[in-house]
């Protein structure tokens, strides 16, 4: 009889002291979760990249790419070949099958030489023309540069521009070209954005396990706080009947009575928001895949090392200047074993080089059903289903620039295909790269909802309503930051008395 009572108990001290420095968690994590709404942690979008390269030029460009593979440890294992402009030379920048990244002069066919802070204040000035800059050292890794896509490029050159964003710039030591560009306002906001969310100073480098497991530990105090707070507030408040007071909270005092009201109101929200933040860190990788991934080799048929079009470089070029297509950069790719070419604007649209009927053409994209018969391989297990969306959906959808997922490339239409292997994987290919773009099991659809959905609220209809999600996101994070100051108001009145009474009996 005793067990229900004793119950209850133990849930009220549970709320009580845990919220004590929880609900100051839950202020800083709610407010600068706004603030990311509008200011997202620094990334450097394709378009912004490519916006910042010169036009490819046909004349005296370039070497054939097979001078650049002879510079490879292994060419045959080569993941990647890239026509592009470092520090104002057009070079072919190789991705060894390690990852390593190599950069071969496309004039000369010279293997360039090691980055020196000479070459790393070119590329800095390269990308903000007309602007000075003070190289400030080499980073192996700093509190805008935890992103593991940078890992290959580690350490970084560190420009500070003197531009009218004052931009930090981060050079790549492997290849020279900027990787990094993060301007003074958004450095600023986010000190209360991003870095503050995240817990960004206790983060040791992109990967940091302390850090991942800390993160994990503060989030699921919190989460048992907010669940024990919720249960609090609703066996307190006198759905049928008032107290004395007339009130149905037993609370007069200005901040336990506000603290009580809204946390009935907003209490949900900020279960989900920190529960869903929790989920984020994956705890225990169980959102991670559980069966066989996406094998890409069988899906390519080859590699760029190996399997090329039997188009020279200042030919291809040429076909796509014809085009009118003005390439920024331009890069050798396989598909099903046919070997083409993918050429970007300086806005990231894309065309393909392949050959048609024994004929190099540009075209918008790559064949439907070559794309289709690729897609089949990449999972040793039968189709359910194959289908073109022309929309986005639960899983496939584009997000705003603040997002982290803001360079994730999602272009329509798309080809989603469904296999029948136990994790019912969903891969979703691009026809104007040729690259899956995404892909995910039973585990990870369940992570996007648990973390994406609920922390972000970002099914696509929603998206595409972005002033109006945003307008109700800030101010459900104005009903939920007050919830905790009211708590961190409480919880340190609570202290200073439990303080007070240690003293007194000492």
């Amino acid at each position: 009889m005793r067990s229900a009572p004793n119950a209850k108990r133990w849930v009220f001290l549970v709320h009580r002291w845990t919220g004590v420095a929880a609900c100051v968690l839950m202020a800083l994590w709610v407010f600068s979760g706004a603030v990311m709404l509008f200011v997202g942690y620094p990334k450097l979008l394709p378009a912004q990249r490519l916006g910042t390269l010169p036009s490819l030029a046909t004349a005296g460009c370039c070497l054939p790419v097979e001078d650049a593979l002879r510079h490879s440890r292994a060419p045959g294992a080569v993941q990647q070949i890239t026509l592009t402009t470092i520090a104002g030379q057009p070079r072919y920048r190789i991705k060894e099958g390690d990852g390593a990244l190599r950069v071969v002069d496309a004039a000369t066919g010279a293997v360039a030489p090691p980055v020196t802070d000479a070459v790393a204040m070119h590329s800095a000035r390269a990308f903000r023309p007309g602007a000075t800059g003070t190289l400030q050292g080499r980073v192996d890794d700093d509190r805008w540069t935890h992103s593991g896509l940078l890992d290959p490029h580690r350490p970084l050159f560190k420009v500070q521009m003197n531009d009218a964003a004052g931009s930090l710039l981060y050079v790549s030591s492997s290849t020279g070209e900027v990787v990094m560009a993060v301007p003074r306002v958004q450095r600023y906001w986010n000190y209360v954005g991003a870095w503050l969310h995240w817990v960004y100073m206790f983060r040791d480098g992109s990967k940091d396990p302390v850090w991942s497991w800390l993160v994990i530990a503060l989030s699921a105090v919190g989460t048992v706080s907010a669940i024990a707070g919720a249960c609090v507030g609703i066996w307190r408040w006198r759905f049928a009947g008032r107290y004395k007071s007339g009130a149905r909270t037993p609370y007069r005092e200005f901040q336990m009575r506000w603290h009580h009201i809204t946390g009935l109101v907003f209490g949900a929200v900020l279960v989900l928001w920190i529960f869903s933040g929790l989920m984020s860190m994956n705890p225990f990788g169980i959102f991670s895949p559980a069966g066989p991934r996406p094998d890409l080799g069988a899906y390519r048929q080859g590699g760029p090392g190996h399997v090329r079009p039997a188009l020279g470089t200042p030919e291809a070029l040429q076909l796509l200047r014809t085009d009118g297509f003005d390439v920024r950069e331009m890069e050798w790719k396989v598909l099903g074993g046919q070997p083409y070419l993918l050429a970007l604007d300086a806005a990231g649209a894309t065309r393909v080089v392949a050959a048609v009927d024994g004929v190099y053409r540009v075209r918008q994209a790559l064949d439907s059903a070559a794309l289709e018969r690729a897609a089949r391989q990449l999972l040793p297990y039968g189709l359910d289903s194959a289908i073109w969306l022309n929309a986005f959906d639960a899983y496939y959808y584009r997000r705003a620039e603040a997002s982290m997922y803001a360079g994730a490339a999602r272009a329509l239409p798309v080809l989603k295909v469904q296999f029948t292997d136990p994790g019912r994987t969903i891969a979703y290919v691009s026809p104007d790269s040729g690259d899956v773009v995404l892909s995910l099991d039973r585990a990870q659809r369940t992570g996007r909802w648990l973390f994406n959905f609920l922390h972000s609220w970002d099914l696509s209809w929603m998206l595409r309503s972005a002033w109006p999600r945003d307008l109700v996101l800030v101010l459900l994070s104005i009903g939920a930051f007050a919830v905790s100051v009211t708590g961190v108001v409480l919880g340190y009145r609570r202290l200073v008395l439990f303080i007070g009474r240690k003293k007194h009996y000492s």
